[in-house]
C-alpha cells in the first residue's frame, strides 16, 4: 500500500510542478500531535518560500483531525493511523472523499525515566504491562515499584497503532493514565520514575530513555527497514484528489528534495 501511495505522489509532482510560488492564502490542517512537528517544520519552509502564505495548524488526535475533514471544517487531517472504515463512510454520506498521502514513517517508542534500570522489554511484556498482568518493575528485571502507566486517550491514531501491535486484542488496564497528547506523555514520564509511556520517534529527547523492543532499537534505520516491530506511516489526508493551494503543499512535503525537513522534524522521509 505505500509503495503505492509513494507513486501517486509522484504522479501529483507531475501534475503541479514546485516551480511556481504560491499566492497568498491559507491552508487548514488539523489532527494528529505525532504528525504535528512535521507539518509544523515543512509549513514553515513552505512560507518562507512563498511569502505572504500562512497555516493554521492544530493538534487534537488523528480522530479529531478526521472528524474536521469530515465535518469540512479543515483542508488537510493529518493522523498517524490509518482511516477507519467507519469514518470513509461517514465522509462520503457527508460528500467528502478521503485521499490519502504517505508522508513519513515512525515508530511507537516505550519510554522510561532515564534511572530507571529497565533496558529492553518484549512485545510479549509490553503487552502484559498494558493489560494489567505485569503491575511491578521486579518482574521484568527492574527496581520493587509499582509500573505507572501511561497511555494516549482513544482519539490518538498512536493509541490505536498501540492497541492493535502491542494490546493485540486485550483491553487497557484502568489503572492507565490517558493523555491527550505526546508532549503530555513526554512531560509525565520524564517527572515519574517508575512511569512508562509510549511516543512518536520524533518526540523523544534525552530527557527519556528509549526501550528496546524484542531487542531491536527504535532507530531512523530500523524503523525505515522494518525491523522495529512497532511502525507505522505518517499520513495527511484530503477531501477528494487535491487541487490549487493544498495538492502544492501536498507536492512540498512529499518531494524528495525536501526530505530533510521530514528529518528535521523527527522522522524518517518517504524517499
Amino acid at each position: 500500500m505505500n509503495r503505492v501511495l509513494v507513486l501517486l505522489g509522484s504522479l501529483v509532482f507531475g501534475l503541479c510542478l514546485l516551480a511556481a510560488p504560491v499566492k497568498a492564502g491559507e491552508i487548514k490542517i488539523n489532527g494528529s500531535t505525532t504528525v504535528l512537528p512535521v507539518s509544523q517544520v515543512v509549513s514553515e519552509a513552505f512560507m518562507e518560500d512563498n511569502p505572504g502564505f500562512n497555516f493554521s495548524i492544530s493538534g487534537g488526535g488523528s480522530g479529531n483531525g478526521i472528524a474536521a475533514l469530515i465535518d469540512g471544517t479543515t483542508d488537510i487531517a493529518q493522523t498517524s493511523r490509518w482511516i477507519r472504515d467507519s469514518e470513509v463512510e461517514r465522509a462520503v454520506e457527508n460528500g467528502i472523499y478521503p485521499v490519502p498521502f504517505v508522508i513519513a514513517y515512525d515508530s511507537i517508542i516505550p519510554v522510561v525515566h532515564p534511572d530507571n534500570p529497565v533496558d529492553e522489554l518484549s512485545l510479549e511484556e509490553l503487552r502484559k504491562i498494558y493489560n494489567g498482568d505485569i503491575t511491578n518493575w521486579s518482574e521484568v528485571g527492574g527496581t520493587d515499584r509499582d509500573i505507572t502507566i501511561i497511555s494516549r486517550d482513544s482519539d490518538s491514531g498512536t493509541y490505536v497503532v498501540w492497541s492493535d501491535e502491542v494490546l493485540k486484542g486485550d483491553r487497557l488496564t484502568p489503572r492507565a493514565q490517558m493523555l491527550a497528547s505526546n508532549g503530555a506523555i513526554v512531560q509525565t514520564v520524564q517527572d515519574n520514575r517508575h512511569a512508562i509511556g509510549y511516543i512518536g520517534l520524533g518526540y523523544l529527547t534525552d530527557r527519556l530513555k528509549s526501550v528496546k523492543v524484542d531487542g531491536v532499537m527504535p532507530t531512523s534505520t530500523t524503523t525505515a527497514s522494518g525491523e522495529y516491530p512497532v511502525s507505522r506511516s505518517l499520513w495527511l489526508i484530503t477531501n477528494n484528489w487535491p487541487s490549487g493551494d493544498v495538492l502544492r503543499f501536498i507536492n512540498y512535503i512529499q518531494h524528495p528534495d525536501n526530505a530533510e525537513l521530514i528529518e528535521e522534524g523527527g522522522y524518517v522521509p518517504i524517499w
